[in-house]
């Protein structure tokens, strides 16, 4: 056996590395200027454990897990059923792609029976962009049309096609051009998607149920119904993402149930690997299908190296069945009633409190953005935090001080979302909501908080 060059880690020295070498190694070999950002307010912290809804750091400092892996654990950190699961896999093979998938196969006819109506035909990824983008590419073969429609403050992946239809300026502009003939319109303006579909030319419009990264927007009343109606009249595909929403997180199996709306794609991942497997996918209607991919010559136009491997797709068959067997569709609409009314209530008594929104366990609180106000103490980044990103500075709170992990939301900083794993208890929801209170008791006004920031940050800084 050669031997290990002493530069390289083994798994046990990778193991063994503590806050200070992994902050090291960051800074280094990765984002240095994304591990400068999270040091900031002390979000650099080494968890070492996880299990359900709780986490541990180094220093066996418990912490609950609002945040939930951006939607990534509905079912909770290190579900058993998960890890059972893949013990039962872990002498099958795992990559053989000249031939069918077993459990991908199964994983398909599991999909097309409990999703809406007639979508029948998967196919398998790794993540929400890549499935974003094999819709994308379906749309383009089926409709004939290269065109699309968006809308703003929307996220559909960083990847070339799904940021051209994601909507946050900041993220598209360095990267341009983008895919040529995508339109952003408001999200909920059935007049704007109108005047563009009028033209016959859109493959398809993309659309979030409920847009997350945008700070936790429902659509107005028959929205989405309306959306795909007009998009049937005018020959173009309806697309929804719901690698956020789905999997019961909002109440339901799929958010677009709320409307009674099915698809004509189905975009998911996230939480489908039960938060341990990466695995993506799209879910359409076998006639669609077969316009685009229904003959030899087209059966490998659009394929994934590591897209339905056996481990994957194990771990999204015993998602589906945790699902069910812990009737989490229900418990998550009575814990997102419960979590929404008591944040209500916060928000009746606080001014600095402007919005509560959500449905289910996928909840934004949204907080006043005050007049331009500067710091010179830390120039860069905190300045712009300090003035921008009051959501941030509320989620350091809430970290450093009462160990509950949450995060602003991409498209609109001064949002929190809350987004526990749907096995949360309502203990844990008290203690998040008896936080805020404190929190918002405390600081009556941005100028409070934004200092509160900034002594955190020092701190960092004279380390």
């Amino acid at each position: 056996m050669a031997e290990i060059p002493k530069n390289i880690l083994t798994l046990d020295q990778a193991l063994s590395l503590g806050q200070a070498d992994m902050r090291a190694l960051s800074k280094k070999y990765l984002n240095s200027s994304l591990t400068t950002l999270l040091s900031l307010l002390n979000f650099d912290i080494q968890y070492v454990k996880a299990a359900g809804v709780l986490v541990w750091d180094g220093e066996d400092n418990q912490y609950l897990d609002f945040l939930g892996g951006y939607g990534s654990l509905n079912l909770g950190h290190n579900h058993p059923n998960i890890l059972n699961a893949l013990h039962q896999v872990q002498q099958k093979p795992n990559l053989i792609q000249a031939s069918l998938g077993t459990m991908a196969s199964a994983l398909a006819h599991n999909l097309a029976a409990i999703t809406p109506g007639d979508l029948q035909r998967c196919f398998f990824g790794n993540s929400g962009a890549e499935a974003v983008e094999g819709a994308l590419k379906l749309a383009r073969v089926t409709t004939g049309r290269h065109k699309f429609i968006y809308c703003h403050g929307s996220f559909h992946g960083k990847t070339l096609g799904a940021l051209s239809v994601t909507g946050r300026e900041k993220y598209q502009k360095i990267f341009q051009p983008l895919l040529p003939g995508c339109t952003a319109i408001d999200f909920g303006d059935l007049s704007a998607l109108h005047a563009l579909l009028r033209h016959n030319d859109i493959a398809a419009f993309i659309v979030e149920p409920i847009q997350g990264e945008g700070g936790i927007h429902l659509p107005p009343a028959d929205y989405l119904a309306q959306a795909r109606a007009l998009c049937h009249q005018y020959g173009t595909l309806f697309i929804a993402d719901e690698v956020q929403t789905g999997l019961a997180r909002t109440g339901a199996m799929f958010a677009c149930e709320a409307e009674n709306v099915i698809p004509d794609v189905l975009c998911l991942a996230k939480s489908l690997g039960g938060g341990i497997m990466p695995i993506g996918a799209y879910i359409t209607t076998d006639e669609i299908w077969q316009k685009a991919y229904g003959s030899v010559d087209k059966a490998t136009l659009h394929t994934s190296t590591f897209g339905g491997n056996t481990w994957a797709a194990a771990a999204a068959l015993a998602t589906i069945e945790t699902i069910f067997q812990e009737n989490l569709i229900a418990q998550t609409k009575e814990k997102g009633t419960y979590f929404l009314n008591a944040l209500v209530k916060l928000k009746e008594k606080y001014p600095l409190l402007a919005d509560v929104r959500g449905r289910g366990l996928l909840i934004g609180i949204e907080f006043a953005q005050p007049p331009g106000i500067a710091f010179k103490a830390i120039q860069g980044v905190l300045n712009k935090l300090s003035a921008e990103y009051m959501g941030s500075l509320v989620a350091g709170e809430l970290l450093n001080k009462y160990g509950i992990i949450t995060a602003y939301t991409l498209n609109n900083p001064n949002v929190i979302r809350l987004e526990p794993p749907l096995v949360v208890d309502y203990e844990h929801i008290d203690r998040v909501v008896a936080a805020l209170d404190e929190i918002l008791n405390k600081h009556k006004g941005f100028l409070s908080m934004a200092t509160t920031g900034v002594k955190t940050a020092l701190k960092k800084f004279k380390r």
